[in-house]
């Protein structure tokens, strides 16, 4: 019990800034789907069970278009593809943590990723415990907000247009972020350059697709490189 106290403890100084990017973001996912006539307690099964902002942000048109089963699966494999290459990065980091792994591995967000992956646990932490309590810090923000969101949006009548925005905004935060921790920045040059080619040459209703499909090749490609720099 003390040994979990103190991990909380020191977790929770780390996942503050997610806090607060959370509520708002959760917010407005809940906002987006009462908007769209659903009660609130899916937007919190939503973000409890599925737990992927921006793959709830594009289900909520999901929802309400026609029903396309294979679209919605290659959509949610485009969005989410990126937790592909998190995955193999925390393939150490999570070596060991037991039990706890699944949901660990289910947790890993993106605010979540660039925590740990620039954070260390403190000398007197347990290290798995940490690394717990930082997941479900953040899960709980996000579950919390949507459900604040959900319940202001069955309420209240607002104007959602462009709201959707604040995910582009938060993908450009971590990818500065993540510039400045970072000392290798080959990948996220490769990002770059290969999405902008695709949108010149697929134009910007096709070009996700091709982007990750070359992205991943590139990142394949040069992986030896890259490490080797980093």
């Amino acid at each position: 019990m003390r040994k979990n106290l103190s991990a909380l403890k020191a977790a929770f100084p780390y996942t503050i800034p997610v806090m607060a990017g959370y509520l708002f973001l959760g917010m407005v996912f809940g906002v987006m789907l009462s908007s769209k006539g659903y009660h609130f307690g899916w937007a919190v099964l939503m973000s409890f069970f599925i737990y992927a902002g921006s793959m709830q942000f594009v289900a909520v048109n999901l929802l309400s278009s026609a029903f396309n089963p294979l679209s919605a699966f290659l959509m949610t494999l485009v969005v989410n593809a990126r937790h592909l290459f998190y995955g193999i990065s925390m393939l150490k980091k999570y070596n060991g943590t037991g039990l706890k792994k699944p949901y660990l591995i289910m947790g890993l967000t993106d605010e979540t990723y660039s925590i740990l992956c620039s954070t260390e646990a403190p000398k007197d932490v347990d290290r798995v415990s940490f690394l717990f309590f930082v997941t479900l810090l953040n899960q709980i923000y996000w579950v919390t907000a949507s459900m604040a969101g959900g319940l202001l949006g069955s309420f209240f009548t607002f104007d959602t247009s462009g709201i959707d925005f604040v995910m582009t905004a938060l993908f450009v935060v971590i990818f500065i972020n993540q510039w400045k921790s970072q000392k290798e920045h080959l990948p996220a040059v490769t990002g770059v350059v290969v999405s902008v080619l695709c949108l010149i040459i697929f134009g910007p209703d096709n070009f996700i697709i091709p982007s990750m499909v070359f992205i991943a090749l590139a990142l394949t490609i040069f992986r030896r490189t890259i490490e080797r720099r980093a």
